[in-house]
């Protein structure tokens, strides 16, 4: 009994341990890298509660996220100043007590439903927040499901929203100052925020990619995400540092490339289920895009993009970057929107890469693939009213092919 009783006097001791990491981060190239995220897999290190990330002695901001929803922290993350070739050392301490820290946030997300009992909100007020939503294949029309359409994140510099559709559409909205503003506009900007200086929708998306939408393609042309089973969308995390956001689709049968044209003979593979999942960094203009599906998918052709803006310029590196600069009306309603001009990117590794399609009427699109079960790309834009911003084709084409160096050499992370 005696050894039993010291058993239990230090498990409680034990529980309550921290552990200290040394992290070393540099910067491969000579340009100076801003606001890089460092994220670390907590799996190794226990049940982890809370975290405290010091450079020099000094605190700086650190974010914990579970990504699979089950109460319990993934990983951690945190992002890092450099100049050209400098390196430097972080010290991270896990806690398995306590609660993560807070720190003032510079990423922002939200859902939600329009809230028709209080009749004195305005458009941009709605107040009916919720964290996921899920609807069956058959549902007659998800696209009013939400009061914006979808799930909306952004940071400093962006601003996007995902349409809860068969599209899945990614819209923009342009900025004038660097800020976070769409807990205030909801997409939906009125005069006297306009007047502020706040910015607004600027990008028209149709049946087209918008920024990035992940589709099918039948061998001809890309085909919405329809039909599924189930269509979800849900935010993983708020920030501060990094905002995630995910789509679900469960039971997609996408088209085969050969199957515009099915003979009696076709083999139709059975339905997969896809994860589309979203990271917006602070700091960043550019949006991870990661595709998990739940089992192999090298027998699929897919497809992705960007819209094909009226009378743009197109811009094209041949080995997975794409881009154009364009100006068309956002809206049908050209009273109370103009014209608006932007630059968007989309960037992925030729690996994922099987042929770069001839732009149409409404696209610049790929036809992507993978031999597995995951892939990854990133998109990015720019809106013309941006006072810290890019105002011309050949400024953005410029600012592409350097952040496209910087993709390609990442900062280097040890611990």
């Amino acid at each position: 009994m005696k050894r039993i009783f010291y058993l239990l006097l230090f498990l409680p001791l034990a529980a309550f341990a921290q552990q200290t990491i040394t992290v070393s981060v540099s910067n491969p190239s000579k340009s100076v890298r801003s606001d890089e995220p460092v994220v670390i897999n907590l799996a190794p290190y226990g049940e982890i509660r809370s975290a405290l990330v010091t450079v020099n002695g000094q605190e700086i901001p650190c974010q914990l996220d579970d990504l699979n929803q089950d109460e319990l922290f993934d990983e951690l993350c945190f992002l890092v100043n450099l100049q050209g070739k400098e390196k430097k050392q972080y010290t991270v301490t896990l806690y398995t007590e306590g609660e993560p820290r807070t720190y003032p946030a510079r990423v922002f997300a939200e859902m939600v439903l329009g809230n028709s009992k209080d009749k004195s909100l305005k458009k941009n007020q709605q107040n009916n927040y919720i964290e996921s939503i899920t609807a069956r294949g058959d549902a007659a029309y998800t696209y009013n499901i939400q009061h914006h359409h979808g799930v909306d994140f952004e940071s400093e510099l962006n601003g996007i929203r995902i349409y809860f559709d068969e599209r899945q559409t990614l819209d923009c909205y342009g900025k004038f100052k660097k800020q976070l503003e769409l807990k205030e506009t909801q997409f939906y900007t009125d005069k006297d925020q306009k007047a502020k200086g706040y910015g607004d929708d600027v990008l028209w998306v149709g049946q087209t990619f918008g920024l990035g939408a992940f589709r099918g393609w039948n061998g001809k042309e890309p085909t919405h995400v329809s039909p599924v089973k189930s269509r979800t969308q849900r935010v993983i995390s708020y920030g501060p540092l990094r905002t995630i956001v995910e789509v679900i689709d469960k039971g997609w049968q996408p088209p085969t490339p050969n199957s515009q044209h099915p003979s009696p003979n076709t083999h139709h593979p059975s339905p997969i289920n896809m994860t589309l999942r979203y990271t917006q960094y602070a700091g960043h203009r550019d949006t991870d895009v990661d595709v998990f599906f739940n089992r192999p998918v090298a027998d699929y052709a897919f497809s992705t993009g960007i819209i094909n803006v009226k009378n743009s310029v197109e811009f094209s590196d041949k080995k997975g970057l794409r881009a154009c600069w364009g100006t068309d009306w956002p809206s049908t309603d050209t009273i109370n929107f103009k014209r608006e001009t932007v630059g968007l990117g989309i960037c992925i590794p030729m690996k994922y890469v099987r042929s770069e399609e001839p732009a149409n009427k409404d696209n610049y699109a790929f036809v992507v693939g993978t031999a597995d079960d995951r892939l990854q790309y990133k998109v990015i834009y720019c809106s013309d009213n941006e006072s810290f911003g890019y105002h011309s084709a050949k400024e953005w084409f410029d600012f592409l092919a350097e952040w496209k160096k910087e993709v390609e050499k990442p900062i280097e992370v040890k611990y």
